[in-house]
């Protein structure tokens, strides 16, 4: 099942850069091809850039679970970024996860976007809260989005809070 799509234009360079810049795009994936592109970003950014999983990569239960959805985001027609969602246990409760981006497409502005149809995508599906593990350096781009901390550092794929 498809969620709303959200669409965005990359700002911030002047009306020139704006014009020039391509669209930006959210969506659930619809095909084989865009899951298997959704995979592909996250091992690139996770296992290969970051180093957060083992080689065998970042997959776990909650991709073959029908109730999760995977969302592309797009820079006109390429698919560049990622980030999954799924229902918790608790009414209403929704946990988001897998935010990606490549590198070459970062410049652009994708991730607020991924963040927000994400958002958008589990309060239409009676999603009231949702919460995420957010890396250290990201945390004041949530902030910017309107998250709020609500704990310390935690572990990680195997990483303990005093690596971060």
């Amino acid at each position: 099942m498809a969620g709303p799509s959200s669409r965005s234009s990359a700002t911030g360079r002047g009306s020139l850069g704006a014009l020039l810049a391509p669209a930006l795009t959210c969506r659930a994936v619809r095909t084989a091809e865009e899951r298997g592109a959704h995979l592909r970003i996250r091992h690139e950014v996770f296992v290969r850039e970051q180093g957060l999983f083992a080689a065998g990569g970042d997959r776990d239960a909650h991709d073959s679970d029908p109730a999760a959805i995977l969302v592309v985001g797009l820079a006109g027609q390429d698919i560049c970024g990622t980030v999954r969602l799924y229902p918790l246990t608790g009414w209403g409760e929704w946990k988001g996860d897998r935010l990606a981006v490549l590198p070459e497409y970062r410049h652009l502005g994708l991730g607020a976007p991924l963040v927000r149809f994400a958002v958008a995508t589990a309060a239409a599906r009676g999603g009231r809260r949702m919460e995420a593990f957010i890396q250290p350096a990201n945390v004041r781009f949530f902030e910017r989005l309107g998250w709020q901390p609500t704990g310390g550092l935690v572990g990680y794929a195997g990483i303990p809070p005093s690596a971060w």
